[in-house]
């Protein structure tokens, strides 16, 4: 019998499981948000009701690849490493599901179903999609409605997510797919995961990746009407900027740049979209 971890490592094994970085990320820029367009406190419940979210995709990923995990030998991920075992994180990822359902609701029914709908694609890719040709679907259709129709569907009375919002997140979530699955096709392909980006190979995954974040860093400078100048000029000038020095580095063999660019141009988006957040709302 194995002996059993620390505490403390099994919670950094848990946290980790969550896929940590990216499920800050899109907290995170939730909070920022759902601050700009004026929820005040109730923000801290839109961010704890996708933290939920979010950790619950991410175990459920875990625990769904962690035997083809385990035979391509992937030890930094937890399972993989005996950190924490595919029971424990299943239950977190269903105790985490219920936490998102139960912090959706308060926040009205047209944002706990854009909210769960995201959270319902997530796990539709983890489950179904992730080895099929229409695998950036889910991956659209979660960035489209959070955080961007979230926020807005959870105010007192509900705000209409405008259309260049909701384009701008389905471009942003079709190219994050494409350069977080870049680094990992070769080791894809030998576990039997074909999505499209395993499909097209590496130099059209990097064009499709790079070219939907820039096209959604365009939509997401020109959509809100009242940014300024410089910022709709900057983003767009950042992203081409970002991405360009992420397909460098990919040509030269550093993948992983690709997606932590993805994660930058996402950051900036949103910041854009926050400076103008008051007219969102309108």
């Amino acid at each position: 019998m194995a002996p059993a971890r620390p505490p403390r490592r099994r919670a950094i094994a848990f946290a980790h499981a969550t896929h940590l970085a990216p499920t800050l990320v899109v907290t995170t820029l939730t909070l920022l948000l759902a601050l700009a367009v004026g929820h005040g406190a109730r923000a801290a419940l839109v961010a704890a009701a996708v933290l939920a979210g979010q950790a619950c995709i991410g175990w459920t990923n875990d625990a769904v690849d962690a035997e083809r995990d385990r035979a391509a030998g992937r030890d930094e991920k937890p399972i993989v490493a005996g950190d924490a075992s595919r029971l424990g994180i299943g239950i977190g990822a269903a105790t985490a599901g219920a936490a998102a359902v139960a912090m959706s609701l308060p926040l009205g029914g047209p944002a706990a179903a854009a909210h769960l709908t995201g959270v319902a694609a997530g796990l539709a890719y983890n489950l179904w999609f992730k080895g099929s040709p229409a695998s950036p679907v889910p991956y659209a259709l979660a960035f489209a409605l959070v955080p961007g129709a979230l926020v807005l569907l959870a105010l007192e009375p509900p705000v209409p997510p405008p259309p260049w919002l909701l384009a701008a997140g389905a471009l942003m979530g079709t190219g994050a797919h494409f350069l977080n699955a870049l680094p990992d096709l070769a080791d894809d392909r030998a576990r039997g995961v074909y999505g499209l980006p395993q499909r097209l190979g590496t130099g059209p995954t990097l064009g499709v990746g790079a070219g939907a974040l820039a096209a959604g860093a365009v939509v997401a400078a020109v959509g809100p009407v009242d940014l300024p100048l410089a910022v709709r000029v900057g983003l767009p000038a950042f992203a081409l900027a970002a991405l360009g020095a992420a397909a460098v580095s990919a040509r030269a063999g550093r993948t992983r740049h690709a997606f932590l660019a993805a994660q930058l141009v996402a950051l900036a988006a949103v910041g854009a979209i926050v400076i103008s957040g008051a007219s969102l709302a309108d």
